[in-house]
């Protein structure tokens, strides 16, 4: 039996009971990232012996008859832009090379609690700011179903990982499709929570600008939507480090199973084959007993989009290009420096202008999802880029953009996103964006189970070489 390719709640619960032991969990892991990490680096700090140490305790905990948690022994990562004691928060930067935490982030925290083993970090493009994942201090990612496409960002890192089979579970983050472009470009299931689901705070550096703190979220990536579920359950618990988090449950009311199907919101150019995906989904849906209604368009998303481009990078953009200056990150100044006309100059009535219009689109989207139980529409309008394609050309940047903005104006309302891998295009993964009301990512994950049990792509899969 390979270890590492077996589903985080199966290992878990061959872990508790005491069939497979953390150590031997732990070590297939690393047996694993020795094997194929060197061809994607997606892991770019790991520590074998604190990993080995980390999966004795859970198996002392286990010889005492204690309750090691719902991940018992399960080997995890982290995105390298959140605080773990004693390691580097780079954020992909060498500026950021030598910011050591002293503390852990509340995700790390909840994840140990849970019993996770965490394997090592995943890396980012620079600050975090792209769908493609390279930077100057770590070097690149490669998607490992396909190294000419992008393995997305800015947990490409994290994706590509979880999808050559380092690790079960990954974390990462999003506040403009960062956990859900990943995983659809790499062909695995990613989850966006509610704001405030999950618990966050960096101790390492200075507090984030207002904007950012009302969008970027922490949330997993995985192979199966369950282990997303019991990912979720373990990030979600309570840490008063943030004031942000809300004690909302994880379950809801039931509501009748009714998805509303948007193929082209906003006039999005959607690609044939995502066409093709949305549709073979919501037959998927239709087939596990939902009601799915095709509308032209949900409530207004390109301008929640753009308010939301604005709020993230115009809070503080001055102090932003200088950073990204500084370091000379070319993915990063194009990001920058191509969405200036967009967010800057950004004042005190920007900002409000900004804030007002975030409530009422808000407020639409709550309307929506009175009447729907899940939104289905593209995660982006066209199929995983090809590799560093922002950087090519002016017209090739403003493509990217326009095709993600599905993801960018979800965060804007603090909505749940979930993609679910539905199949290959080729070597190319495609899939679907599944958007449900606010802390209602159990209506998400309920669709994504009956789209997910019509057939996913296989994983964890050995990596192509270039």
């Amino acid at each position: 039996m390979d270890i590492w390719r077996l589903p985080a709640a199966e290992l878990a619960s061959l872990i508790r009971a005491r069939k497979v032991s953390a150590k031997e969990a732990a070590t297939a892991a690393l047996g694993r990232l020795d094997a194929v990490n060197p061809i994607i680096n997606a892991v770019v700090d790991h520590r074998p012996d604190d990993v080995l140490a980390q999966a004795v305790a859970i198996d002392a905990a286990l010889a005492r008859n204690e309750n090691p948690g719902p991940l018992a022994g399960v080997p995890v990562t982290i995105k390298v832009n959140i605080d773990q004691a004693g390691f580097a928060n780079t954020n992909g930067i060498t500026l950021q090379r030598d910011l050591i935490a002293r503390t852990n982030n509340p995700v790390v925290d909840n994840l140990r609690k849970a019993g996770a083993v965490i394997l090592g970090r995943t890396n980012t493009p620079a600050f975090s700011y792209r769908w493609f994942t390279k930077n100057l201090l770590h070097g690149h990612t490669k998607n490992p179903r396909d190294p000419s496409i992008t393995p997305g960002g800015s947990s490409g890192g994290a994706a590509s990982s979880v999808a050559a089979g380092i690790g079960h579970i990954a974390h990462g983050t999003d506040i403009a499709g960062s956990i859900r472009y990943p995983a659809y470009a790499c062909g695995v299931h990613g989850l966006r929570p509610t704001l405030g689901r999950v618990a966050a705070w960096n101790s390492s550096g200075a507090e984030r600008p207002i904007c950012p703190q009302i969008s970027a979220v922490s949330g997993p990536l995985a192979r199966t939507v369950g282990d997303l579920r019991i990912a979720l359950a373990a990030m979600s618990q309570p840490d008063a480090r943030d004031p942000w988090w809300v004690p909302a449950p994880l379950e809801g009311p039931p509501v009748p199973k009714r998805a509303a199907l948007c193929i082209s919101p906003d006039g999005l150019e959607a690609a044939p084959e995502v066409r093709d995906a949305l549709v073979d989904a919501a037959k998927r849906l239709e087939r596990a007993g939902w009601t799915v209604e095709e509308i032209k368009n949900a409530p207004p998303l390109k301008e929640a989009a753009d308010i939301q481009t604005r709020l993230w990078l115009g809070d503080g953009y001055e102090a932003m290009l200088a950073a990204a200056e500084r370091e000379g990150d070319p993915g990063a100044l194009a990001c920058l420096r191509g969405n200036k006309s967009k967010v800057y100059p950004f004042d005190s009535a920007a900002l409000s202008q900004a804030l007002t219009r975030r409530s009422a689109l808000t407020r639409d989207w709550q309307m929506f999802f009175e009447t729907y139980a899940v939104l289905l529409m593209p995660v982006s309008g066209e199929l995983p880029f090809p590799d560093q394609l922002d950087v090519k050309d002016d017209a090739s940047f403003e493509r990217v953009w326009r095709a993600q903005t599905p993801m960018v104006g979800i965060p804007l309302m603090g909505l749940p996103g979930l993609t679910v891998s539905t199949g290959l295009v080729g070597r190319v993964p495609v899939g679907v964006h599944i958007v449900s009301g606010r802390y209602r990512e159990d209506l998400s994950l309920l669709a994504g189970e009956a789209i997910e049990a019509g057939g996913t792509p296989a994983s964890p899969v050995d990596p192509v070489e270039s």
